[in-house]
């Protein structure tokens, strides 16, 4: 990989880009331009840097390139019968496998299955000196810099360039099914938290409008047991599949009707709190996943009274679309910036790779 022209072509421009102060905004397909702080700097485009470099069924080991569209990736994964279980979400077409780990998003599955750092092996770091850094490994057992490639997950390109990644796949579920329910929101949440300590099959979980889905995954008889078991109404597949998809990819009728919403001047919030929360007494529409984890609001709300909801609540909310003037993540406490900001010294000293991205100085 480090005689690739592609490679070679992206450490030139990093090294002078350190040498004359301008800073980079690395990107790929450009789909998650919208989330965190607005990009500043030079446009790094990734995308040359493609293709699937190593990938072992029998492993369940991928390893790809970070301009390598996911969409290709997730092909080649169900070509083999096996997939991303943590369901990356892909806002627009054109999404890449860099974009993904340094987004650090998980689809509705995440709170069965694990988020997109619990899935990476290893990565290659193109670093702000302009040095090619590996981590990690292709095996679960190998250990050492594991700990920094999960790092990267969530980094948001501020520590570098994520050249290349080895990724954990699973095989897919044999039996999926879907069952709605109609309750509340405070009985969705009491019913999530009681399953939720039982041994289901449960995958997946969204509430919305006194509507509760929950998606079932694994062994045949596991899925028909919970079926009897919980009862609900069971939706078809042709109906279940499009649901989840919207759901995972933002293009459902809760987004949609967000995004609308965004441009007369509302915001989309994103709050992680404990699944155990009562229902959070904030204005506008909310969506709630994850068993009850992941609660979307679209608010017009002041962002100081969504964000002392969820900081109650013991949690914290990420402004997801809209005004970011107040930021577009939750303020850190003293010691994580201070760890923040060592790690950015660390790995860019220099300050190119996107700039406040994430927070101001980062």
């Amino acid at each position: 990989m480090t005689n690739e022209p592609a490679l070679q072509a992206l450490v030139e421009r990093v090294n002078a880009a350190r040498a004359s102060g301008t800073p980079l905004a690395i990107e790929g397909g450009g789909t998650k331009r919208f989330y965190g702080e607005a990009p500043v700097g030079e446009l790094l485009d990734t995308r040359a840097l493609e293709g699937i470099s190593s990938y072992e069924p029998t492993e369940l080991v991928v390893t790809a390139r970070c301009g390598t569209a996911l969409a290709r990736l997730e092909a080649t994964l169900a070509e083999q019968g096996q997939c991303l279980p943590f369901e990356p979400p892909q806002f627009a077409p054109g999404g890449t496998v860099g974009g993904m780990v340094a987004a650090g998003l998980s689809g509705p599955s995440r709170a069965a299955v694990g988020a997109v750092r619990d899935y990476v092996l290893g990565a290659t770091l193109l670093s702000g000196r302009g040095e090619v850094l590996s981590f990690g490994g292709q095996v679960m057992k190998n250990v050492a810099g594991y700990d920094i490639s999960r790092l990267l997950a969530g980094s948001m390109g501020t520590l570098g360039v994520i050249l290349e990644v080895s990724l954990k796949v699973l095989p897919v579920a044999p039996a999926t099914a879907t069952l709605r329910f109609s309750m509340s929101e405070a009985d969705a949440l009491r019913r999530l938290a009681e399953w939720g300590g039982q041994p289901l099959p449960l995958n997946a979980s969204a509430w919305w409008d006194g509507t509760l889905v929950l998606r079932l995954r694994g062994a045949l008889a596991a899925v028909n047991a919970a079926i009897t078991r919980l009862g609900g109404e069971l939706i078809e597949p042709g109906h279940a599949t499009p649901f989840w998809h919207g759901l995972r990819h933002h293009e459902d009728e809760f987004f949609t009707k967000a995004v609308a919403a965004v441009e007369g001047g509302a915001r989309l919030w994103r709050l992680s709190v404990p699944p155990t929360t009562p229902p959070l007494a904030l204005p506008g529409e909310q969506l709630i996943e994850w068993g009850g984890a992941q609660r979307w609001v679209c608010s017009a709300a002041p962002a100081s009274l969504v964000r002392e909801a969820a900081a109650r609540a013991g949690g914290h909310a990420t402004l997801f679309r809209g005004d970011k003037s107040a930021g577009a993540f939750a303020p850190l406490k003293a010691p994580l910036d201070r760890i923040h900001r060592e790690l950015k010294k660390a790995f860019d000293p220099s300050g190119v790779f996107n700039p406040g991205r994430m927070y101001p100085g980062l």
